[in-house]
């Protein structure tokens, strides 16, 4: 019986099982010479991010704004754009595009700090 039950886990390693061991008896484990990719923290925050970002661009920006933002940074699967490009579509100049962003950018900026979670 005990045959049976140990040879189903006869294949099995455990993370903590040790390796080997130094001079000093201190055990290698599997553990500590596998490398895991542990970034989901990180790829949470930046979707967060993202998404605060694209919150802030629909409710912050007046319509002009939002579609000159769009169009310079390729948002939503969007090619990114040149200022004379938008321009040109909008029949203005491309300074008053350039004003247009920097503004854009800036109320950006400032709905993003707000600890309110306005974002």
């Amino acid at each position: 019986m005990y045959l049976r039950k140990t040879r189903r886990t006869a294949g099995e390693v455990s993370l903590s099982d040790a390796l080997e061991s130094d001079d000093s008896a201190n055990a290698l484990s599997l553990m500590d010479v596998i490398r895991v990719e542990d970034n989901i923290l990180d790829n949470l925050e930046s979707r967060d991010a993202c998404l605060r970002v694209r919150r802030c661009v629909e409710t912050v920006l007046d319509r002009r704004e939002r579609d000159i933002v769009t169009q310079r940074y390729g948002l939503g699967g969007q090619t990114p754009r040149t200022q004379r490009e938008i321009a040109a579509e909008w029949g203005i100049s491309r300074s008053y595009v350039s004003r247009l962003e920097k503004r854009a950018l800036q109320k950006l900026q400032q709905a993003l700090e707000q600890p309110d979670g306005m974002a």
